[in-house]
């Protein structure tokens, strides 16, 4: 069974939108793992737009499932990461000015950059995991360069998934498996749902971890987070 780990980012936003602390961060993520979350992410940028360097050290004490931290690795993000020490790491290529992630590392083209960061966090005890698409040589690079774990980055086939999901997922079934083969851990994320996520799922039931922030919190508008979080266990499944 894939593990479930919850973005938080749009809690954070709604709460910056009007300034002091509502919605409550530290509650809704003792909520989410209370309502069976298996983990807690966050990806602070550096406009701390949503979720801030100070929410991600005020966390840390407090969770009590998995805890991972995503961003692009600038100094003052690796400094917050080793001070933090989270569960999991994982490098994102975003520039600061992106509005959300929209494609993986070149592993090729950033192979030295990527492997100091991750000997760093890992002599530091700290799994770190590579943002990539479905590509293999990106993914072969990502196993060479000393990182434990790829998350696929699941826009593409979330795109494709109504115009015919065996197509859609084909590509990424073919990366996870190279994932597999060189012994990375896989994890997935980026627009997965209710919708499409089960599916996912099935064709590759090795996935360790799905990260869903957008689609589950928007579903716990009309459903309420306890029985969104039911629901998108039940696809892990």
């Amino acid at each position: 069974m894939a593990k479930l780990s919850v973005n938080i980012n749009k809690i954070a936003t709604i709460r910056n939108a009007r300034g002091g602390n509502n919605p409550d961060i530290l509650q809704v993520a003792r909520d989410c793992e209370k309502f069976g979350a298996d983990g807690i992410t966050v990806h602070p940028r550096p406009d701390e737009r949503h979720i801030r360097y100070q929410d991600v050290r005020d966390l840390k004490p407090i969770l009590t499932t998995e805890f991972n931290i995503e961003g692009y690795p600038q100094k003052s993000f690796i400094d917050l990461v080793l001070e933090v020490r989270p569960t999991q790491v994982t490098l994102v290529p975003d520039s600061p000015e992106q509005l959300t992630s929209n494609h993986g590392w070149d592993t090729q083209k950033n192979y030295v950059f990527l492997t100091e960061i991750v000997k760093e966090f890992k002599e530091k005890g700290i799994r770190t995991s590579i943002f990539v698409d479905p590509v293999p040589q990106m993914i072969e690079l990502s196993a060479k360069l000393g990182a434990d774990r790829v998350e696929l980055y699941t826009e593409p086939y979330a795109s494709a998934y109504p115009k015919g999901k065996e197509m859609a997922a084909q590509p990424f079934v073919d990366a996870a498996q190279v994932a597999h083969n060189c012994g990375l851990g896989l994890n997935a994320g980026h627009d997965l749902s209710l919708e499409n996520l089960r599916y996912l799922i099935e064709r590759i039931p090795f996935i360790d971890e799905v990260s869903i922030g957008h689609a589950l919190i928007c579903d716990a508008l009309y459903l309420g987070l306890n029985e969104t979080i039911k629901q998108y266990k039940d696809c892990c499944k």
